[in-house]
């Protein structure tokens, strides 16, 4: 017998009620309603069959405004009534309250959530509406430029709207309605757009077990939004370990920037603004998590997220905004960027999670092993072990003693790390069989990113620049099994290691390997 789901519902008896349920399946994706049977989907039959046929038609479409098909059904012997409900692009209410089928279960909409589905069934989305307190003037002119200077250098606009006003770069963005700017203008160009939309900034916190350190609140625009948070999350968030490949300083940090670049940039475009809550972001010892107010498009699934999907933002204003700036791509590549730029480092993988009744969605990055190992070795301490934890909760409820040396890293025969300069502490915690003077040159990165794989494929790329300099990204990535932000992090780490360079434009221009 199936069961009860998103589009079917069971009732023993019919009573008036049950218009609130065909009620929230003419709000969500219709569905079919079914009276004479139990919980459990068994026909136990209905009676005053006729009645109800005549009835519940007429009492639908006088209390709700419209139409539905009842039809009767016979199995068994017994009859049972079926009501079938077809979505419908108007909201639909039942004595004032707009009830919506979420799953299994019935709910009643109001604030945000009733908000939202208005919006929908008029085809309008909440950044797409007119802001009357908000005129030209009130936005900053400073930060309207320094988006176009982004936009001209990925060559998304052309050169000609550095000199256009702010009001053409308005117009050009579709961010009026009449004689009104849209509320995205406001998120996008005003100097402090948490005094128009409350919620509307970032919170990130550095958290020790339960206990908050510090925090920082980051506000002003949008984009003013994901660059501050970046800085602080790779400055004063998480250690970046410095390590020496050759005569090369090497900064590894525990989430690849670009992967948590698209988080960040991911969290502001789909939240909901409307919750007025903000983004929060928590640092701990082994992971940064993001919450975000926001809901997964209708049919996706959180452990799904990583397979090929449309990109259908919850703010296309916004989103449209940040693909002319460069800051996105069209085609909703994002998360399956992050992962593959957390795989090529070696970084484990970030998880999705809904929160909050579906209404919130958390994206957490948790450390490898190897870095936690590399970092307690920098910081003088020993990370926790797998299963250490546990094994210390099964000694106290035996009554012992927890071992003294359970803080204390493993002897060796090489020297200890606390008298081994840093980059040499790091390695010698992720290389315990090699002593740092058999080692010669520490490339930490190497033994943090899993740097086996990220080596072949570097020389890879090398082979082709010098085979053929003028050969394009696209055509790089499909030789070497990348997608083309996977190279272009392979590229930047080459240029920044001076054994590449650009020679003319990205267009035209060529490659030249220097070593």
């Amino acid at each position: 017998m199936t069961p009860e789901t998103q589009n079917v519902e069971w009732k023993r008896s019919w009573r008036d009620d049950y218009m609130a349920w065909i009620c929230g399946f003419a709000n969500a994706q219709g569905g079919i309603l079914e009276i004479g049977k139990d919980d459990n989907g068994e026909i136990v039959g209905v009676r005053n069959v006729l009645s109800l046929l005549e009835d519940i038609p007429s009492k639908v479409q006088s209390l709700l405004g419209i139409v539905v098909e009842v039809n009767l059904k016979s199995e068994s012997g017994l009859e049972y009534i079926e009501i079938v409900v077809e979505p419908h692009s108007n909201p639909i209410s039942y004595r004032g309250k707009f009830h919506y089928r979420s799953g299994s279960t019935k709910q009643v909409l109001d604030g945000a959530a009733l908000r939202r589905l208005l919006l929908a069934r008029f085809g309008r989305r909440w950044d797409d509406m007119a802001w009357p307190g908000v005129s030209l003037k009130d936005l900053d002119g400073r930060a309207v430029d320094r988006f176009r200077r982004r936009a001209v250098k990925c060559e998304r606009l052309p050169p000609e709207v550095l000199d256009e006003s702010v009001e053409g770069v308005v117009e050009n963005l579709d961010l009026r309605e009449g004689v009104h700017l849209k509320r995205t203008a406001a998120l996008l160009f005003h100097p402090s757009p948490h005094r128009l939309v409350p919620g509307a900034y970032v919170k990130i916190g550095c958290f020790h077990g339960p206990d908050l350190l510090f925090q920082d609140v980051v506000r002003g625009d949008v984009f003013t939004q994901v660059d501050r948070t970046m800085d602080l999350l790779y400055t004063k968030y998480t250690r970046g370990l410095i390590s020496y490949d050759g005569i090369y300083r090497v900064e590894t940090f525990p989430v690849p920037r670009w992967a948590m670049r698209e988080a960040v940039i991911n969290a502001v475009v789909h939240r909901n603004y409307s919750s007025h809550v903000p983004i929060r972001i928590r640092v701990r010892d082994d992971r940064i998590s993001i919450w975000n107010a926001a809901r997964l498009t209708p049919g996706w699934r959180a452990d799904g997220l990583a397979e090929e999907h449309s990109s259908r933002p919850h703010n296309p204003r916004i989103a449209y905004a940040f693909f002319r700036a460069g800051l996105i791509e069209a085609w909703g590549w994002g998360i399956r960027r992050m992962l593959d730029t957390c795989r090529e480092v070696g970084s484990p993988t970030p998880t999705w999670k809904p929160e909050g009744g579906g209404d919130g969605l958390r994206v957490t990055f948790p450390f490898s092993e190897a870095y936690r190992a590399a970092d307690a070795a920098a910081r003088g301490t020993v990370a926790p072990r797998p299963g250490d934890n546990q094994n210390r909760q099964k000694t106290a409820r035996n009554g012992d003693q927890p071992p003294e040396d359970h803080q204390k890293p493993a002897a060796t025969t090489r020297k200890q790390p606390e008298s081994l300069p840093l980059p040499d502490r790091i390695l010698a915690v992720l290389r315990p069989d090699t002593t740092h003077e058999e080692s010669g040159t520490t490339p930490i990165t190497t033994a943090i990113a899993g740097s086996t794989t990220g080596k072949t494929t570097a020389k890879r790329i090398l082979a082709l620049l010098r085979r053929d300099p003028e050969i394009s990204l696209a055509a790089v990535a499909g030789r070497v099994g990348l997608t083309v932000d996977g190279v272009r992090y392979h590229i930047r780490k080459l240029k920044s290691a001076g054994a590449i360079r650009r020679v003319g434009s990205s267009r035209v221009g060529r490659w030249e390997v220097l070593k």
